[in-house]
């Protein structure tokens, strides 16, 4: 099994949407998605990730499952230097890289600007409900690997954000979730794709093919900036 995990397209923060470079990305999107083949169409409730993810719906004429656990992550924001705060994944990375020792899976959330309930909370949920979609998908966790239910060769993708993209790797990769944050970016309209590699009949293991990916973007040349967004659009 594959899953793509995608971010939205271009957004419009304020609107919850997308912008009308955004509606380019999530053409050239979908175009990718359809080539996958991809089985199943799952998407976070917001407004920015469904409309990204109605052109893949058009072109595949694939139905598509909201599922709330897809939401951009809530409540964890930290404080920053000038008094107000930001989301964790916007922490610098030097902050992150200089704590000693470095944390693990198990201790990131004893770690500062990390530590307090609303992550080690949030966190678990997140990891709960990751863990049942994956049972219904075939695959049921048992510590870090998953044991094969129904092996199978779906190819799902879930339309969600950034925030969450990034948790949900580090749970499925068991990377302490601040070195995930601190070291990937998942540009707008990305793809990261996880296979499930199975190496025996009884278990799988998440790998990850591919972070970030805006390749479609160059395929329908279309102009990228550095942080893989549509760049110089007017």
């Amino acid at each position: 099994m594959r899953i793509y995990i995608i971010r939205h397209a271009d957004p419009d923060y304020e609107r919850d949407t997308i912008t009308a470079a955004g509606h380019l990305e999530a053409e050239a999107l979908a175009r990718r998605i359809a080539a996958e083949r991809a089985a199943r169409l799952y998407c976070s409730p917001l407004q920015r990730a469904q409309h990204t993810m109605a052109y893949t719906r058009t072109l595949t004429g694939l139905p598509c499952e909201t599922q709330p656990w897809l939401s951009e992550i809530r409540g964890w924001d930290v404080p920053d230097n000038r008094g107000g705060t930001i989301a964790p994944w916007n922490v610098d990375g030097e902050i992150i890289r200089g704590a000693k020792p470095y944390p693990t899976r198990d201790t990131w959330t004893r770690m500062e600007p990390f530590s307090g309930e609303v992550f080690e909370q949030g966190f678990a949920e997140l990891k709960r409900q990751s863990d049942a979609f994956m049972e219904a998908s075939g695959y049921r966790r048992e510590g870090g690997k998953y044991r094969i239910l129904r092996e199978n060769d779906d190819k799902l993708a879930v339309f969600c954000h950034m925030g969450f993209g990034l948790a949900w790797l580090a749970h499925l990769l068991e990377i302490p979730l601040p070195l995930v944050w601190s070291g990937f970016w998942l540009p707008p309209s990305s793809v990261t794709t996880i296979l499930l590699d199975a190496r025996s009949e009884e278990w799988a293991v998440p790998r990850c093919l591919g972070a970030g990916d805006v390749s479609h973007l160059y395929e329908a040349g279309l102009p990228v900036s550095r942080q893989g967004i549509i760049a110089n659009f007017s």
